[in-house]
């Protein structure tokens, strides 16, 4: 389980989050959603340790990922799992080499085991058969495919998606989520999605957390979204179903 507490976050004069609170739990697909400049996905840096925050806390199963001493944050860095926004692929490594990767950097696990690890990975996103193409052979949705086949290879507890349906199709977003769903029931890991993709929200938001400016403006999941009373949610939701419909 993650929970967040009071997190804040501020560039220059510029206020980014303002005390944002939530609970993330195991088996649970969460999305953090909002429009562009909400601070989503500082709020996702903030939980990775990318970027820390003025005041807050993070905490792992009740580790203190911010004030915890070294130790503390090398193990529960080696609990996470996460797909960047462009996928993140070396272009000069094989799929199969890009997979095994945090597997080298992060584990003296034999050479045989590490390889046998990468493969079950990327059998369970359904890309075995490309194992040895580069990365410049594959389509925009393979690319997303290895990039979640990476970050399970380390069999994280939490597993972090930054806008994993930015620049795909329709059908292609939606597989990816049923990916993303069904390593998260398979495994029980605590997945945080920052999305701002209509089908996800609808399809595999069990809870979601809206921003509006940086502030919390609502919480609830897929079966309650679309009964908000909050003009900025439904202002949000509405604009989002005039694109899905444009396209």
């Amino acid at each position: 389980m993650i929970e967040i507490k009071n997190i804040a976050k501020t560039f220059g004069d510029r206020q980014v989050l303002a005390g944002i609170s939530g609970t993330f739990r195991p088996g649970e697909t969460s999305l953090i959603i909002g429009g562009s400049g909400t601070g989503k996905s500082v709020l996702l840096k903030c939980m990775i340790g990318l970027v820390k925050p003025d005041q807050g806390e993070v905490l792992y199963n009740g580790r203190n990922f911010l004030t915890g001493d070294e130790e503390v944050q090398k193990e529960i860095r080696r609990e996470m799992g996460v797909l960047f926004q462009g996928s993140a692929l070396f272009d000069s490594k094989t799929v199969l080499e890009n997979v095994q990767f945090p597997l080298d950097m992060l584990t003296e696990t034999p050479s045989a085991e590490k390889e046998e690890r990468a493969m079950f990975c990327l059998q369970r996103v359904g890309l075995e058969a490309a194992a040895e193409r580069m990365p410049s052979e594959l389509s925009g949705g393979m690319k997303k495919r290895v990039g979640i086949a990476r970050a399970i290879v380390m069999n994280p507890k939490y597993l972090f998606c930054d806008e994993p349906n930015s620049g795909l199709d329709p059908l292609t977003s939606i597989k990816i989520d049923q990916l993303i769903k069904e390593i998260t029931d398979e495994f029980n890991i605590t997945t945080v999605v920052i999305t701002h993709d209509m089908n996800s929200m609808l399809e595999i938001g069990e809870k979601i957390m809206f921003l509006y400016k940086g502030l919390k403006m609502w919480e609830g999941d897929n079966s309650t979204i679309t009964r908000s009373t909050v003009p900025e949610l439904n202002e949000f939701i509405y604009a989002n179903k005039l694109l899905r419909d444009i396209k």
